[in-house]
Order: structure tokens, then C-alpha cells, then sequence
């Protein structure tokens, strides 16, 4: 068992000279707390809607996506193939990701001086908060796309402490990766050189490690930006029709977000990391860090971006907090009070984020009632194959030997790939972002059962379209209410008429009407 060193001194530059043991097996306990825990649950209730598209993107590797770098899309087909095309197969990686997740916090606290209490409460606050319990139990690009954030955090928290610059190699690798799962891995390292430049210590920047990190990072997302570049930077588009998306609610949301990623119970804690970051003397060497956070609260304002773009920043400084909190909760009272927060944020985390509760609550109880979209994106797929395989079954065997599914969006396409095959559908396609890239109907395709589309648009482009019910349920789902046609006879050849079936965008096909008027029938711009 290690044993406890004294606090490490200070030394003249600002940098601790020293950090204390790493206190392996506990912090290896709580990582392996959360992966059984989500593994356990990982079977229940059913795919989220992005899990349903990346299943699919899986089985159409490219190097880039319109919505998305690939990474994502392989680790689908390394779980599909490894474990089967099951839902619990889906969420290993993620699970085990998210146990990286918390080891790394306690590696955090420990280059801040963290000694056994610090480590393990920076490790179990992680793990109680919404974003890691949000990244490990779905399969998104949140999941390793948080796993780099806090990487990076802990990789530049050691470089400021040690000086060490060829840890510059490890943060491009690092970069280098994380661009493959999400873009936005560039504004944490954005934000935390805008830190160094800000208040020091700039020698570290002088380093040709920094220049060969750089280097790194170029070449691992070289063939992702090609992708881009060839395929005409779908990713700028993407962000016009997220900033009419959203408007200005972005904004307007944008701190109450902040508390909600980590939770309320644990938002002190974060908050008290943030300021001791700032204003520790002994901290002076990791101040770039706060200061980092704070560019990127102010960058992401004033472009308009969503709010849990701030990514694992907020872990790196609940790291920083709870070596804060544990110097702090020398008293009975005050360890009581800690160890209540930590255990509150917990309950309330897995009760939003994990499928503890059954899943009509979060539609019906007047407490849960608009806290349960994740739980609620989660269900109602295998009801809504059953309804269209209804609608398929009432045409005629002429028709249906020529017919084809179209759905909206990807979700609604994915959930029909999943569960059309065992209620007998035709094949799925839709025209949503890179779902219009996996195919299109075959050219002697006449009949089209359309789900989720706005029948005035797309029924101009056949001769006729009738609709044939609606997806009936008692959750309420998004797609809750949305109505099945049944169009004859396209206008255009398919090879035609397909790129006006295609669109990018979020809920709704992105056109002229959409953005002016925010939403149209059968759809949402959310």
C-alpha cells in the first residue's frame, strides 16, 4: 500500500517540484465502479437516437462524416464485430472509456498536490457527475471526445508542474486522435495556449516540442481534413444550421449548462477549483488553466456555441477542487458536508443520465417531466418499426415488391435498420447528412413509405402521396405523433431525384422555409 508524502514544495518558477504517490488501487477501484455499473445498465431500455446512426456508419467506414470525424463510426464496427450487433455490445467501449476518465481525474488531483483524499474524491466526482455518466453509457462522440479533453488537461496540469516539454508530444498525440472523434478538441488547446500566453509560463512555449507536438497532431488528422476538404467542408455547414438552431438560446443557457454538466450538488466544488486555480499562491504555475477555461466560456458566448462545448474543462477543474475540498473538510461537519454532495451529485446524475427509474416516469412525473429527454431519446424504436411493418403489410403485394422505406432523420432511418429486418421491412434510406451517402433506392423503386417527412415537400415529388397513420405512443418521445405516407410514382429518375431528397442539418431538412419559420410539419429545429 503507498504511503503519504508530505505536500510538495514550491518551487521559485511556480512549479511544484514533486508530486505526491499515486494511490493506484483506490482510484482503480472507483474506475472499475463506474464501468460494472454502466455495463449493468447498458442492456436497459433501448439505443439512443445518435447510437442508432453511428451502428449504421459503421458499416460505411469513411474518413469523415458531414456530422462527425470517423472515429466514432470504427470504434461501432469494432464493438459490432467483437461483441454483436447488440445494444449492450455497443456500449462496452464507452464504458470502458469512462473508467479512463475518472483514473485520469485522479491522475489530475495528483499533479495538483492531491494526496490519497484528494485523488479518490477527485476520481468519485467525476464519476458522479451528469457529462461522464452522459459519455459512458451511449455510444457518441462524447465519449471519447471527453476522454481527450481531460487527457489534455491532465497532460498540460503535468507540463506546467514539471516543465517537462516534451509532454508537448503526448498532447499532440493526444490532439492528434481526439480530432478524429469531434473537431472541437481544437478549443481546448486553443483556450489553454491562450492561458500560457496570458499569464505565463511562456518558456514552455519556446520548446521544439511544441513545434513537433504540432507535427503530430497534423499528420493524425491529416486524412479526416481531406475528407473535408474533398468533400466540400460539409463540417461549415453543419455549423450555419447548428447557429440557426439555436439562435440565441445558446446564450441564454449557457451558465445554467455549466452547473448542469457537472451537477448541482458538486458545482461548488468546481467553482472552488476554478478560484483556487486563479488565486493559490502555490498554484501560480496551473493558473494558465482557469484562465483558459474562462477564454473558452468567452469565446463559446460570443460565437454563439452550445454550452457543453466547454467539453472536460469542467472535470480538470473539479479535479482542482477536490484537492481544494479535502484540504478544506478538516472537521467531522465539514467531511460530512463533502461526502453529502458527492453522494447527492451521484443520485441525481445516474437518475438523469442512466435507466434506473422506469422509463414512462420521465414522461409523466411532474418532477422528472422535462429532465428526461436523454432517458426518452432512448425509447419507443422497436414500436415504431412495428407501426411502419404495419403500414408496409397493408399495400399491396405489387407495391411492396417495389417499395422502399424513407425516413426524416437519421434516428428515425437507424431505428428501422435495427428493427425493420425482423418485422419484415423493405430496405431504409434517408437524406440526413451523411445517412444520404449510404444509398439510395434502386431505380425501379415506385412506392415510398415516408416517415417523418413534410408531406407538402416531399410529396412534390411524386405523383401522389397519401398518408397511412402515425407513430402512436404513450411516451413522449420527440418523434411522438409522426405521420407515415405512402407516395407512388417519383417524378425524376432516382438519380436525380435523390440529391433533393438529401439535406443537412439537425431535425429538419435545412431549407429556406425550415430556418425562416424554425420548425415544419412532422419535424423540429432543435
Amino acid at each position: 500500500m503507498a504511503t503519504t508524502t508530505r505536500n510538495p514544495s514550491t518551487s521559485s518558477q511556480g512549479r511544484l517540484a514533486a508530486a505526491p504517490v499515486l494511490y493506484r488501487r483506490p482510484l482503480l477501484a472507483v474506475s472499475a465502479a463506474v464501468v460494472v455499473l454502466l455495463l449493468a445498465l447498458s442492456g436497459r431500455n433501448g439505443y439512443h437516437v445518435d447510437e442508432l446512426y453511428n451502428r449504421v456508419s459503421g458499416g460505411h467506414l469513411a474518413w469523415g462524416y458531414v456530422d462527425q470525424p470517423p472515429l466514432v463510426s470504427v470504434i461501432a464496427w469494432v464493438e459490432t464485430t467483437l461483441f454483436g450487433d447488440t445494444l449492450t455490445g455497443l456500449r462496452v467501449l464507452p464504458a470502458l472509456m469512462t473508467g479512463l476518465v475518472v483514473w485520469v481525474a485522479g491522475f489530475t488531483a495528483r499533479e495538483l498536490g492531491g494526496e490519497r483524499g484528494g485523488q479518490v474524491f477527485a476520481a468519485a466526482a467525476s464519476a458522479a457527475t451528469v457529462v461522464t455518466l452522459n459519455a459512458g453509457h451511449v455510444l457518441t462522440t462524447n465519449g471519447p471526445d471527453l476522454l481527450v479533453w481531460v487527457t489534455l488537461g491532465w497532460l498540460f496540469v503535468r507540463l506546467l508542474r514539471t516543465g517537462d516539454t516534451r509532454l508537448w508530444l503526448a498532447v499532440g498525440a493526444v490532439t492528434g486522435v481526439g480530432m478524429l472523434a469531434k473537431n472541437l478538441v481544437v478549443l481546448v488547446v486553443l483556450s489553454l495556449l491562450v492561458g500560457v500566453l496570458a499569464v505565463g509560463p511562456r518558456a514552455v512555449l519556446r520548446s521544439r516540442h511544441l513545434w513537433w507536438g504540432a507535427a503530430i497532431a497534423t499528420v493524425l488528422a491529416t486524412p479526416a481534413v481531406l475528407w473535408q476538404i474533398t468533400h466540400g467542408w460539409p463540417a461549415v455547414e453543419m455549423s450555419d444550421a447548428l447557429q440557426v438552431a439555436l439562435g440565441s438560446d445558446s446564450r441564454v443557457a449557457f451558465v445554467p449548462f455549466q452547473v448542469l454538466l457537472v451537477g448541482l450538488f458538486l458545482t461548488p466544488v468546481w467553482v472552488a477549483g476554478l478560484v483556487a486555480l486563479l488565486r493559490r499562491p502555490a498554484w501560480r504555475a496551473f493558473r494558465p488553466v482557469g484562465v483558459g477555461y474562462l477564454f473558452l466560456v468567452v469565446l463559446l458566448l460570443a460565437i454563439g456555441g452550445k454550452p457543453e462545448y466547454t467539453g472536460g474543462l469542467p472535470l480538470v477543474l473539479l479535479a482542482a477542487g477536490s484537492v481544494a475540498t479535502v484540504e478544506w473538510a478538516r472537521s467531522t461537519f465539514r467531511r460530512s458536508l463533502a461526502g453529502t454532495a458527492l453522494v447527492g451529485n451521484a443520485l441525481l446524475s445516474v437518475v438523469l443520465m442512466l435507466p434506473v427509474l422506469p422509463i414512462a416516469w420521465y414522461g409523466s412525473n411532474p418532477v422528472l417531466k422535462g429532465l428526461g429527454v436523454f432517458q426518452l431519446d432512448q425509447a419507443g424504436w422497436p414500436r415504431l418499426a412495428q407501426e411502419v411493418a404495419a403500414v408496409d403489410r397493408s399495400l399491396s403485394p405489387q407495391d411492396r415488391a417495389h417499395a422502399v422505406v424513407y425516413a426524416n432523420h437519421y434516428g428515425l432511418a437507424g431505428a428501422l435498420d435495427r428493427y425493420g429486418p425482423e418485422n419484415g421491412l423493405p430496405p431504409v434510406y434517408s437524406g440526413h447528412n451523411s445517412y444520404a451517402d449510404f444509398g439510395r433506392p434502386a431505380d425501379d423503386t415506385t412506392v415510398v413509405i415516408a416517415v417523418g417527412v413534410n408531406r407538402e415537400e416531399f410529396g412534390a415529388h411524386f405523383a401522389s402521396c397519401e398518408p397511412n397513420g402515425k407513430f402512436e405512443t404513450d411516451l413522449p418521445v420527440a418523434d411522438q405523433n409522426t405521420e407515415f405516407l405512402v407516395c407512388r410514382n417519383p417524378r425524376e429518375p432516382w438519380p436525380q431525384l435523390w440529391p433533393k431528397l438529401s439535406w443537412i442539418g439537425f431535425s429538419c431538412p435545412y431549407t429556406a422555409e425550415a430556418i425562416t419559420a424554425k420548425s415544419t410539419k412532422g419535424c423540429s429545429l432543435t
